[in-house]
């Protein structure tokens, strides 16, 4: 990473003498070639300088600060990086064909006699010390340049949290549609179902007496069945724990309930606001029933953690892995919490199985 940011550095040295040079001589025609020299710019500052910015017009405060800080960051960096492959060079010379000679060091009370090799090590240690120091700072120097001057204006960054705004709330009407949807199948393919066969049973019971007894026992199992099947339904579509008892404990009941062994790990100090630990719950519990259905894991690990800004939920298991964050599951998350202002990722675990990332601001958006 060091080479790298030498390099460019070193990079910046002739593009920064191309602004300068350009300034001086061709600035009626600066139109035509300071998109291409800005390009040139996003394009060193993104292979070498490890930062990405938006396309944005360069005028002539920013090409010449980019150009000064350029020539005299690369400068004192080539020079630097000279001397220092000087003295190793040299030292490693006296050191191979044996000319090194003995130097003393007279200090106050103190006499020291060493080898001019190691003197010369010592200064290239130091020399390519304060190298690597300067690279650093010429890097973030040059990275309060291109976000001031290329960055994205305060009527650029209005349009695209506008636009932000706008494709979440399309995304909140699709994950409130596809979680109707959802609601609707639950109560055809299982309440409704249940209700029939109850219906059925009390109507075969009435119309048999002599199996009465019988068919009434098969119809109070039924309705047993139909009742856990409306607390099923009705705990998915919002838990009261969550409000009555706090998130850890609607957690804890989602690990109850799952087939597969749950790990709650919860380092949170107090509870999040009610919009953010709505939709922490969610996506944990949408992770572990995603995880339950399809990756055949033998084990499932949920964190929550907190810093001062936000707070973080990451579901990780040691399935088969191949969640896929187009779903729907998993996009009605990433909707969820992209409403809230947070992060939501979803991928493959670094040690194999299938990892849901859900990062959110301790205090929700307002409108």
């Amino acid at each position: 990473m060091v080479l790298r940011r030498l390099a460019g550095v070193l990079a910046g040295t002739f593009t920064g003498a191309a602004a300068l040079v350009l300034l001086l001589f061709a600035w009626p025609w600066r139109a035509r070639w300071s998109p291409g020299l800005a390009a040139i710019e996003r394009a060193r500052l993104s292979a070498w300088l490890g930062h990405d910015l938006p396309v944005g017009a360069p005028g002539a405060g920013y090409l010449a600060l980019r150009g000064l800080a350029g020539v005299l960051g690369g400068y004192v960096a080539l020079v630097l990086t000279f001397i220092g492959l000087l003295f190793v060079s040299g030292s490693l010379w006296a050191m191979t064909y044996g000319r090194s000679s003995p130097v003393s060091l007279n200090l106050p009370g103190v006499t020291l006699t060493t080898e001019s090799w190691t003197i010369g090590l010592t200064g290239a240690v130091v020399v390519l010390a304060l190298d690597v120091a300067w690279c650093l700072l010429v890097v973030g120097a040059e990275r309060r340049l291109a976000v001031r001057f290329l960055g994205p204006g305060p009527e650029e960054v209005m349009r695209r949290r506008i636009a932000e705004l706008t494709s979440t709330r399309s995304g909140i009407v699709r994950a409130v549609d596809d979680e109707r949807r959802r609601i609707e199948r639950d109560l055809h393919d299982g309440v409704q179902q249940r209700g029939v066969a109850l219906a059925m049973l009390l109507g075969r019971a009435r119309h048999n007496p002599s199996q009465a007894a019988e068919l009434v026992d098969q119809a109070y199992s039924e309705s047993r069945r139909l009742l856990d099947e409306l607390r099923s339904v009705a705990w998915r579509i919002y838990p009261t724990a969550l409000d009555d008892v706090g998130l850890r404990a609607a957690l804890e009941g989602v690990a109850e309930r799952s087939s597969v062994p749950v790990t709650v790990h919860y380092g949170l100090a107090g509870r999040p606001v009610s919009e953010v630990e709505t939709a922490l719950y969610f996506v944990a519990r949408e992770a572990i029933t995603n995880t339950v259905k399809h990756a055949g894991a033998r084990d499932i690990l949920v964190v929550l953690e907190e810093d001062e800004r936000e707070v973080r939920v990451t579901v990780s298991d040691d399935g088969r892995g191949g969640a896929d964050p187009a779903g729907g599951g998993l996009s009605g998350l990433a909707r969820r919490v992209h409403a809230l202002d947070g992060r939501f990722e979803a991928g493959p675990a670094p040690g194999g199985g299938t990892r849901v990332h859900a990062s959110l601001p301790k205090q929700a958006p307002c409108g």
